[in-house]
């Protein structure tokens, strides 16, 4: 499955070239070229395979593999196919991600080999480290532990995101790791690998350093961070969307440690989570994957993401990973500033889906929430600090509707400098601490803890709230580049916090669950989350069929329950996981 003989090309954490620990002579040269195991037993040969493990966190580093199939983001497997965004772009563009936004989830669909593909070269790496570093003669005994446990940590993550999108996959140690062996990765699926993937985060809780000199490192809290939701991720029954009181109440344990550490807390502006500079690896990130804009070396910025930018100047490409409409309308708010639960969808925001580039055209006038225009690219509101956003960023807006991405679109600062236009040194935020505040308020209703939960939902909108990071009023100069910016907000942001007190605990669970999908709107989790909370089929089916009368090619689309929840195990690794004739990898029942 996968050769033990692995090639680093490249550094997916660029914080780590600025690091001042002992390896500071390895982390200021990106390493290239192919290591043999032999040559590792050394500080300078385990910090570059460590490396190599962390670089598969942006998908880079596989031939002939592009890295929006494998990048940590999830826009691909985790955005397009929920109701949070469509494929974007036209038509004809990637149509493998076509037929992912249609459930048409094929084994042959390369996409789908190549996230497989690229999570277990991430395992493969982590054992790597872990097989050679015992013979390593010149790592102090604590550094061997802090190595070690980083390489857990990364190893638990890749099975982590294996579990929760293949369902029945195997988990692949060190110890049955042999490069001696080339059969001995060929491990049977036939086990619940969540217990395996428990003890990974486990380890690397016990043994990591409550804070890292260097940012990109996990700490024992982002190890933590992870075990709770692998707890959060069996808490449900997919099926039936069923409570499973043991895993929550572990979940609830890790989370309220967390909190009470006193470690971490909300930034002041919600969009302080979403741009470069000074405020990367700020007091509300947990773990936060590394990126910069580099002229020398492109594999040090985001090209993950690099499809799902603006048509648009300065971009140019791709359009993909575009806002739906019912996200869009889900922030709309009543006049006390709640979330409409039930009927966000009955009306549309006013768009600018038909109006040509130079027609008038005046933004809609409902209450919204402000996380809103952080959250989404809409005509008439200014798109970062670019320009105002018009039918201009859009390749085809009769495909795929008129609205663009926006949280992983850095300022004009940290934008594709000396490469291409959509190399991006904005980081992203895998777990910070609003996901910490919202898993734990699940945990309280379904305890009965309503009063709690109430109080953890409303710290995070009392953040969304901060009208110092309502997105201003911006007014279209003589040039398309040009703007003027006024004090007012943009639109009529209305929000506020709950008040009369939560005694439904059905109504408690909508609300968690609806602040949930505003506050990490676009990145990438909103799939797995209504697959986790066992809600996947009536809320997708419900979406695409309102959908399918504005984006035509949705019709007929159709999610089935018990089948794709998850993706088929691709037909690639089934053909080459025979062992003595016999194979060891089974397709998920559903795709037989």
């Amino acid at each position: 499955m996968i050769n033990k003989r692995l090639t680093i090309t490249g550094l997916s954490l660029i914080g780590l070239l600025s690091m001042h620990s002992c390896s500071d002579e390895f982390l200021t040269n990106t390493p290239k070229g192919q290591y043999s195991p032999t040559s590792l037993t050394n500080l300078k040969g385990i910090e570059g395979i460590l490396v190599g493990a962390y670089a598969m966190l942006d998908g880079e580093g596989i031939d002939g593999q592009a890295p929006w199939e494998n990048e940590v983001q999830n826009w691909v497997f985790g955005g397009i196919p929920s109701d949070d965004a469509y494929k974007g772009t036209d038509a004809g563009d990637q149509p493998e991600q076509s037929f992912i936004e249609r459930y048409d989830f094929q084994p042959t669909n390369g996409h789908i080999k190549n996230k497989w593909r690229g999570l277990y070269e991430g395992i493969a790496r982590t054992n790597d480290v872990i097989d050679n570093l015992a013979a390593a003669a010149d790592i102090s005994a604590d550094r061997k532990k802090t190595i070690e446990a980083e390489a857990r940590f990364l190893r638990g993550y890749y099975h982590f995101e294996a579990k929760k999108i293949f369902r029945d996959v195997p988990y692949i140690d060190d110890k049955a790791y042999d490069v001696n062996d080339p059969n001995s990765t060929k491990i049977p699926n036939d086990k619940d690998i969540w217990p395996n993937i428990e003890a990974d985060f486990k380890a690397a809780a016990d043994a990591l350093p409550d804070k890292q000199g260097d940012v990109g490192r996990p700490t024992k809290w982002a190890a933590l961070a992870h075990l709770a939701k692998a707890y959060m991720y069996q808490g449900f029954n997919v099926s039936t969307g069923a409570p499973n009181a043991a895993k929550l109440t572990q979940a609830k344990a890790v989370l309220d440690q967390i909190v009470t550490s006193g470690r971490y807390s909300l930034m002041d502006k919600y969009s302080e989570n979403f741009d470069a500079g000074a405020l990367r690896n700020n007091r509300e990130s947990i773990f936060e994957v590394q990126y910069a804009v580099s002229s020398s070396d492109d594999g040090a910025s985001s090209r993950g993401v690099g499809l799902a930018h603006p048509y648009a100047s300065p971009w140019g490409c791709c359009g993909f990973y575009q806002p739906s409409q019912n996200l869009v309308n889900a922030h709309q708010t009543d006049a006390n500033g709640l979330p409409l639960l039930d009927t966000f969808n009955n009306v549309d925001v006013k768009s600018d889906q038909g109006v040509k580039l130079d027609d008038p055209f005046t933004p809609s006038t409902v209450p919204l929430d402000p996380r809103l225009d952080w959250n989404v690219g809409r005509r008439g509101i200014l798109y970062r600090d670019f320009k105002i956003h018009n039918s201009d960023f859009i390749r085809d807006q009769t495909y795929a509707g008129p609205y663009s991405p926006k949280k992983h679109v850095a300022s004009k600062a940290f934008t594709g400098v000396g490469g291409w236009g959509n190399l991006t040194a904005n980081n992203y935020r895998l777990i910070r601490y609003a996901h910490v505040l919202l898993w734990l308020a699940e945990c309280e209703v379904e305890v009965g803890s309503l009063a709690r939960a109430q109080e953890l939902v409303n710290l995070v909108r009392g953040r969304a709230a901060n009208p110092a990071d309502f997105v201003k009023k911006a007014t279209q100069g003589a040039k398309r580049d040009d703007y003027t910016v006024t004090e007012a907000p943009a639109a009529n942001y209305v929000i506020k916090k709950y008040t009369a007190p939560w005694t439904d605990k059905a109504l408690a669970r909508k609300a968690v669950r609806h602040e949930t999908r505003i506050e990490f709107a676009m990145e990438g989790h909103r799939f797995f989350d209504l697959v986790r909370w066992g809600i996947a089929s009536e809320t997708l089916n419900e979406y695409v069929t309102k959908e399918a009368t504005k984006r035509t090619y949705l019709k007929d689309a159709k999610f089935v329950k018990g089948k794709h929840e998850y993706y088929p195990i691709p037909q690639d690794a089934i053909d080459f996981a025979y062992l003595n004739g016999k194979p060891t990898l089974v397709q998920n029942p559903a795709y037989k």
